[in-house]
Order: C-alpha cells, then sequence, then structure tokens
C-alpha cells in the first residue's frame, strides 16, 4: 500500500494514541511520543512495524502519540489511519482480516 495524502486516527484520551500517516521518503520513518517509552517504547514500536508490514506500507512516515494505549488500539489507529489515507471508506478488513 501507498500512502496517498496525510491522515490521522485516534485522540489524546487517557489509554488512546493518536497516529498520523504522511508519505515517507522510501522507508518507514517513525516518531513515537510517549510518557511509557521507557517501559513500552520497544513494545509498542513493534506492533507499529508488524502492523505496517501486515498492510504492505514499507514507505511511510508516521507519528505517534500514546497516551497508554493497549497493543489492539495501537493496531487499530495504525490501520484506521492508513486506510483513510488510501480514501478506503467501503469494504475495509477489520474484523481479524488484518492479521497480526
Amino acid at each position: 500500500m501507498k500512502i496517498e495524502k496525510p491522515a490521522m486516527a485516534g485522540t489524546l484520551e487517557s489509554s488512546d494514541c493518536q497516529v498520523t500517516v504522511e508519505a515517507g521518503e522510501g522507508k518507514i520513518d517513525f516518531s513515537l511520543e510517549s510518557a511509557v517509552i521507557n517501559q513500552y517504547g520497544n513494545q509498542i514500536r513493534k506492533v507499529v512495524y508488524e502492523t505496517l508490514d501486515n498492510l504492505g506500507v514499507r514507505d511511510v512516515r508516521i507519528t505517534i502519540i500514546d497516551k497508554g494505549a493497549l497493543d489492539c488500539t495501537i493496531r487499530a489507529r495504525v490501520e484506521g489511519a492508513v486506510f483513510r489515507s488510501l480514501g478506503q471508506t467501503e469494504h475495509l478488513p477489520w474484523g481479524g482480516a488484518i492479521r497480526s
């Protein structure tokens, strides 16, 4: 998948995260801001990279502001932002079709 336009998913509420995706420069450029980065930063990175890989996204600038989101929330927000960037609003592969 190729990121077509900037898109965002999520909020800055507690237990959520805000994910922003933009067209990249030939690689995954990942930025993370989190109050729990020392404890969970590696796990958050792992979830994000796995989700992007499952979606076939290899060229993206992705920024995440984490407010204590669980892995499933991070995964859903990344998927949501990617599909919004494509303008895809129907026939989304929710409900386990996107394998983690």
